[in-house]
């Protein structure tokens, strides 16, 4: 998996499965302030967030799991909506608290370990805490009002930074991610495009018409199976 650097233009290029290419991840996506919300998803050329199975798992390959291993190294919490959670069956990060936000509390299709239950927690209705214990185990529970029907962006990332992650990933889904850049919550966003065409017409911020904000590319990757890996800074 050779990475090179499309921009700033470098001339060197590295191994990303190398101590010396994690290295350079490290520094290259490491957020310029403790607190800091990125979203990092994953699209076909053609604009598609879902693959052949479904699922975006079928969308990564080359650089691409080096790439979000860093990111979720490198943030306090990754966090997902419940849709995620059932589509993708999650798994918590090896090196990250997992957060997951669900109006209902269904957790259907998981794949949390219960040695892994201590670093999950949960943003939900505190009318839903019942049925995510019953679906998860006794995980922590942030339970905002029991009589909302849907949990508002602006308290998804309040009650996270209260609770002490400042630095948060939102892996989406694609609604999850379009809620929070409706309100202009998103500092950057992290976008993988896999060298495929085609995919059911998707959007990365999802179906909802969301305001447009200045985006400035900081930097663009490449490996050598084709991948893009871009960060823009949003200027909200």
């Amino acid at each position: 998996m050779i990475v090179s650097q499309l921009f700033p233009v470098s001339p060197e290029s590295f191994a990303a499965d190398t101590n010396d290419g994690r290295s350079r991840l490290l520094a290259l996506y490491t957020p310029p302030s403790a607190r800091w919300l990125r979203i990092n998803l994953v699209t076909t050329v053609s604009g598609s967030t879902i693959g052949a199975d479904g699922t975006s798992n079928s969308l990564t390959g080359g650089a691409d799991r080096r790439i979000l291993g860093v990111m979720r190294e490198l943030a306090d919490v990754v966090l997902v909506g419940a849709g995620s959670v059932r589509a993708e069956g999650y798994q918590v990060p090896r090196r990250s608290t997992l957060a997951i936000v669900t109006s209902t509390g269904d957790l259907t299709g998981h794949r949390i370990a219960p040695e892994d239950v201590s670093r999950v927690v949960v943003i939900c209705p505190s009318g839903a805490s019942s049925a995510v214990e019953a679906s998860v185990g006794p995980v922590r529970i942030l339970g905002l009002e029991s009589d909302l029907t849907a949990v508002p962006a602006e308290a998804i990332v309040g009650i996270l930074q209260a609770s002490g992650f400042e630095s948060i990933v939102c892996e989406g889904g694609p609604s999850l991610a379009g809620q929070l850049a409706a309100v202009g919550l998103v500092d950057e966003v992290c976008l993988t495009t896999s060298p495929l065409l085609g995919g059911a017409p998707t959007s990365i911020l999802g179906v909802d018409q969301v305001a447009l904000w200045p985006a400035e590319l900081t930097s663009m990757l490449t490996d050598d199976s084709g991948y893009l890996y871009s960060r823009w800074a949003i200027r909200a």
